[in-house]
């Protein structure tokens, strides 16, 4: 028996010093490095694609790199962040070519939009959005913006502060959160009269599924419709405060979700961020989506109305 309790003694003191190791090694070393396989690309600027690229940005990227005091895209500590993931700022995306992103390709930034590797190959934790299935003239169209000169990207000498990730996010980066890989083949845009296609489109490339589903940690974003409890709401957002924001049901159950909601009363809050007379409809970190056209946001509940209903009742958080 007192050699059984000496086998345990040194096999759980072997457990103690692999996992301090562990733990030394990971937080050390930090978040993991890449190959970068940027691959040549040149942006197209056409007055289409800046336009375009203006309203994905502003819709994609602001929320987070939008420096209110700057009105630029310069980066600010996102008081939002889980706590648990370290102190977290945003990165200056403006074309300043030393804190910003001036002396990047464009192939360097489609690599890092697509997969999550910046050009220095290091990985772009999961607080920063990917677009893996954004379609190809979508993605050209946010490069053409960054270069553009626009006030909001303009060269902009503001340094980065340096984000200090947690040692859970130094581990989940290695362990569950990994860079996606390049598109295979052409991406296309949906058919714009196609509003079901349009709708679906939308709200994934939008990100919308992130915030309504089940959980971050469990969303798939290459198959956003494998998410768990895919557009059931439930999600823990915070606020700016550090509060816990439950994000609503969005799938059409009648009791819980917006299977009683018009196409008009959805638009409206999308939109305008109002339900009913003059109720307000959305609280940070949703904004209203002002810059959809009401076919755009239209078509964003026309899909919903197609998924599986979710009965899944939400407590409206209310600040």
């Amino acid at each position: 028996m007192k050699k059984v309790i000496k086998i345990l003694g040194l096999l759980l003191g072997v457990m103690v010093v692999l996992g301090l190791l562990g733990f030394v090694i990971i937080n050390s070393s930090g978040i993991p490095n890449y190959p970068v396989e940027a691959p040549e690309y040149h942006a197209k600027a056409t007055p289409e694609a800046l336009a375009r690229g203006e309203k994905l940005v502003s819709m994609l990227c602001a929320g987070c790199h939008l420096n209110k005091e700057s009105g630029n895209l310069v980066g600010h500590q996102m008081m939002d962040a889980p706590p648990e993931f370290g102190t977290i700022y945003s990165a200056n995306i403006t074309a300043d070519p030393t804190y910003g992103i001036g002396k990047w390709t464009d192939g360097e930034i489609l690599y890092l939009l697509r997969t999550g590797i910046k050009r220095d190959g290091r990985y772009a934790p999961p607080y920063m959005a990917k677009l893996p299935t954004m379609a190809d003239e979508d993605i050209n169209a946010i490069i053409a913006f960054l270069r553009s000169g626009h006030p909001l990207v303009a060269a902009d000498a503001t340094p980065d502060k340096m984000t200090e990730p947690s040692f859970l996010t130094k581990l989940l980066c290695r362990v569950a959160f990994k860079p996606f890989p390049m598109p295979d083949a052409p991406i296309p845009a949906p058919d714009s009269s196609n509003t079901v296609a349009l709708g679906k489109y939308l709200a994934h490339n939008l990100d919308c599924f992130s915030c309504h589903s089940a959980d971050f940690k469990t969303n798939d974003f290459l198959d956003p419709t494998k998410s768990a409890g895919y557009f059931a709401g439930g999600n823990k957002p915070l606020n700016l405060k550090g509060q816990v924001v439950l994000t609503p049901n969005l799938t059409p159950d009648e009791e819980t979700g917006i299977g009683s909601w018009s196409k008009e009363q959805f638009v409206r809050a999308l939109k305008y961020g109002i339900v009913g007379g003059d109720q307000p409809a959305l609280q940070y970190p949703m904004a209203p989506y002002s810059l959809l056209t009401d076919h755009e946001a239209g078509a964003i509940y026309e899909y919903l109305m197609t998924i599986p209903p979710i009965k899944n009742k939400v407590e409206r958080s209310v600040y």
